[in-house]
């Protein structure tokens, strides 16, 4: 019997040990994240004072515009970093740049340089999402691929819960308060980085990466590595299938044509996906803590209390709803989670602009509005980084991601904080509605024009640009 080649054998690995270590070094990219927007969400009361950094709620909402600006622009600088130089050299590189600049943020003293940290800050969040997605593919078998994919990328919102509940220990009066808790909370973030800069110094380089660029005798010794940690005996050879020679980096207008050409159907159901989640997000989220202290009377220091079950739910959705899209079906469950999530915030946003929703209610209707957003965000990503060559892999999540999160992600922040600023339930209500016609629209073109990429090797879904 022939034998099995390198990407077969990376498919074919039982779950093991080594595969949730790979997980937690990686998936703490979403983690770290989360943490982030969260601290900004939960403090941005806090931050108006004038004891702290004295913002505006418009100033606010723009911290969260310029940490947006800043992941695209990370994306696609080390997007196609990554596939020139490899997916292990970048998920290292950006997370020593988001230690440096999450510690920075702590001691900032006014708007300009809060903005520019925060500025930075993206720049490394948005280079770990390129780096971190592609090697997640390439190192997780088919089967499981959408599930754990989901999972991971809803773990952005345990990085919430951590950010909720530092915010309420550190801003407590008894602890730190507000006027030197909030810079507490940033560091945490760094000390959490080195810890995982140490596990990640562990994770090997993809060895489809690796096979891509014609390093054979390498991605084989680092395949039998994997097998042999897996619990796996590698076989006497499989260098002669895997033998293709290296295969050119795509240049930038080769990778054009290709989403415009070969890949058009899919190059606009990923935009749709990513431009309607990133508005509905970053819209909502960044803008949370304003709409509970503005039109809830809820105090600053205690907005991280109501986070907790908002992040419940986003935690929650990925990991119920995840299995289903390895077994009923990519396009089905991306169709059907972002049906829901639409229809669920159009409807709690009419219950807040006829003003029948208190604190409470208002965050439990926003938990479940986003146990089926978070699964359907989660899967946009995963659709973006599977349904394209391994040679542009990266580059590809990049561009989305940034395409993406730069029309949907950059001016909703902003928009949002000043739309909360004017004090109007009908006008935040206009915004909640524009997101959940966006969400729609988008569940209507996956359900049409999806990819069914479940169970599938990532070869089968998106041959080599070069045999």
């Amino acid at each position: 019997m022939e034998p099995a080649s390198l990407p077969e054998r990376l498919d074919r690995l039982p779950w093991s040990r080594w595969h949730w270590r790979v997980v937690l070094a990686l998936g703490i990219a979403w983690v770290l994240d989360g943490l982030e927007v969260t601290l900004v969400g939960s403090v941005g009361g806090v931050l108006e004072r004038p004891d702290t950094l004295g913002l505006s709620a418009a100033q606010v909402g723009w911290a969260g515009s310029v940490y947006v600006a800043g992941a695209v622009l990370g994306a696609l600088a080390f997007g196609r970093m990554a596939d020139r130089l490899g997916r292990k050299r970048l998920f290292l590189l950006t997370l020593l740049v988001y230690m440096g600049a999450t510690v920075a943020t702590a001691f900032c003293t006014g708007f300009a340089g809060f903005a520019l940290c925060r500025f930075v800050t993206g720049i490394g969040i948005g280079g770990e999402y390129a780096a971190i997605n592609s090697a997640i593919d390439e190192l997780i078998p088919a089967r499981v691929r959408g599930r754990v994919n989901l999972a991971i990328n809803g773990s952005f919102w345990l990085g919430a819960a951590l950010g909720a509940v530092l915010s309420l220990v550190l801003l407590d009066v008894r602890v730190l308060g507000p006027q030197d808790g909030w810079r507490a909370g940033f560091l945490v973030g760094a000390v959490l980085a080195v810890a995982i800069l140490l596990v990640r110094r562990h994770v090997p380089e993809s060895p489809r990466w690796l096979l891509a660029h014609g390093r054979v005798e390498e991605a084989e010794r680092v395949m039998a590595g994997i097998e042999a940690a897996a619990g796996v005996r590698s076989p006497a050879t499989s260098l002669a299938r895997d033998a293709a020679g290296r295969r050119p980096l795509p240049s930038l207008r080769d990778v054009a044509r290709v989403l415009a050409g070969r890949y058009r159907q899919r190059s606009l159901v990923v935009l749709a996906l990513m431009v309607s989640q990133a508005f509905f997000y970053n819209a909502i989220f960044f803008t949370y803590a304003l709409v509970l202290t503005r039109f809830h009377g809820v105090d600053p220091a205690r907005v991280g209390l109501f986070i907790l079950p908002f992040a419940l739910g986003n935690v929650l959705g990925p990991l119920v709803l995840g299995p289903a899209f390895d077994q009923v079906g990519r396009r089905r469950m991306i169709g059907i989670s972002y049906a829901l999530a639409g229809v669920g915030l159009l409807g709690t946003g009419l219950a807040f602009w006829a003003d029948l929703l208190g604190a409470v209610s208002q965050t439990l209707a926003w938990s479940l509005v986003f146990f089926f957003a978070s699964a359907a965000a989660s899967a946009a990503y995963l659709t973006a980084s599977e349904v394209f060559p391994l040679e542009m892999r990266a580059l590809a999540i990049s561009l989305f991601y940034a395409v993406g999160t730069g029309i949907g992600g950059f001016a909703a922040p902003a928009i949002f904080g000043a739309l909360v600023d004017s004090g109007s339930r009908g006008q935040v209500f206009a915004g909640y509605a524009f997101g959940a016609a966006l969400v729609i629209g988008a569940a209507a073109v996956a359900w049409r024009w999806g990819v069914d990429a479940e169970r599938k090797a990532l070869e089968e879904i998106a041959p080599p640009l070069v045999p």
